[in-house]
């Protein structure tokens, strides 16, 4: 048992042993000095969160309004409404050609949330789960909340900062129970190919592991080839979300995509942890997939494409590399070990003298964390270059 100060009363708090392997992000940090510099009268260029800066599309809040308004408040199913599951699948088939039953289909408060369910189905006391570092930080602390083990593996511009087959294989551990990986990913924005996503999925069958599949980025890639995993390995475990191409993010709504044995306890579980997911975030989401809502969330992603191109032609100029082109979500990695060897005192002396807000490495692993830095291109091309001509400024 661990024990904290309580600062407004000075009392000791007991806190559980895990909580010691859940780290506070480093970029919450500089959020809330940037939103302090807001405050006081500061033009600040927000790059730090990972969030569109586009509004949810007006068709899905005007569906949110109408589920309010027709009383659409009351707990629905464990795994979600029956619609929106059909209609997860059938998106799936539109898009991707793969049919998935919507029995298999489990809606949750977040991807988080159906990242928890997944760890939960495969996860005991002392198993292992093998990630790439940098990764997400909740994916390592999800895995130790349940008393696993992250095995993180540092991953370099080889292998475009991305877990593969060779180094699932070398890595993999006698506790090691599962590998996840993100396509694209964070902070990276890579994307793994088919042809990587079913060596994967070989390799982990080969050591009696699961494969869990982070696609929260899905719709959001730029050239690159977009499909869903499902369409190559049917036993994987698929998380996806509304929050970043949907553009969802406040509603709180992700899904799971669970193999045909693991359903019944996956609906245990989200009874148990969730009761239901948003009721009338559901509703909305059923608006989603209607071709016109398509268009606009297409057209934004075209924007995102620019912006990304953007970046790319000037990030350079601050001494900054970058080793693997972002062919997804809305990050770039930059190598800035050109200029600092501690990124998160150099993100905060960006902050504090020019107004810029990015998030250091060090949220992301511990591979080399002090040389790298991730830019969100959340924000409108003009704004991406005051924020590029700002920090040129710092020395």
């Amino acid at each position: 048992m661990l024990r904290a100060n309580d600062a407004n009363k000075g009392i000791a708090v007991k806190l559980s042993k895990r909580l010691s392997a859940i780290a506070p992000f480093q970029v919450m940090a500089i959020l809330e000095k940037a939103r302090a510099l807001q405050a006081a009268g500061h033009d600040v260029i927000h790059l730090e969160v990972g969030e569109p800066d586009f509004a949810t599309p007006q068709t899905i809040v005007d569906a949110g309004r109408a589920a309010l308004a027709a009383g659409h408040t009351y707990y629905t199913a464990a795994q979600g409404l029956a619609e929106l599951r059909q209609a997860i699948a059938g998106f799936y088939q539109s898009r991707f050609g793969v049919t998935v039953a919507p029995e298999r289909i489990i809606v949750t408060p977040g991807a988080s949330g159906a990242l928890q369910i997944a760890l939960s189905l495969l996860v005991d006391e002392g198993d292992g789960v093998l990630m790439a570092d940098p990764t997400y930080p909740c994916n390592r602390h999800f895995v130790s909340l349940l008393g696993g083990v992250p095995q993180t593996v540092p991953v370099g511009a080889a292998t475009r900062y991305q877990l593969l087959a060779d180094e699932l294989d070398a890595n993999w551990q006698p506790n090691t129970v599962a590998a996840m990986v993100a396509t694209p990913a964070n902070p990276t924005g890579t994307v793994l190919s088919r042809d990587e996503i079913t060596a994967l999925a070989e390799r982990c069958r080969a050591h009696d592991g699961a494969l869990i599949v982070d696609e929260i980025y899905q719709g959001l890639t730029y050239g690159a080839d977009s499909f869903s995993a499902l369409q190559l390995a049917d036993d994987a475990f698929v998380i996806n979300s509304f929050s970043k191409y949907f553009q969802m993010t406040g509603w709180r709504l992700g899904w799971l995509v669970v193999p045909p044995a693991y359903v019944e306890p996956a609906i245990r579980l989200a009874q148990n942890l969730f009761l239901c997911p948003p009721a009338a975030a559901q509703h909305a989401a059923l608006a989603a997939f209607q071709p016109a809502v398509l268009d606009v969330l297409e057209s934004r992603r075209a924007e995102f494409g620019r912006r990304r191109d953007f970046l790319l032609q000037v990030l350079p100029t601050l001494g900054w590399r970058i080793d693997a082109v972002p062919d997804g979500a809305f990050y770039v990695y930059a190598d800035v070990s050109a200029v600092t060897n501690d990124s998160f005192a150099y993100c905060q002396r960006i902050l504090d003298e020019v107004n810029v807000a990015i998030t250091p490495g060090a949220d992301f692993g511990s591979n080399r964390a002090g040389s790298y830095v991730r830019v969100a291109y959340t924000t409108g091309i003009d704004r991406l270059a005051e924020a590029v001509a700002r920090m040129k400024t710092v020395r």
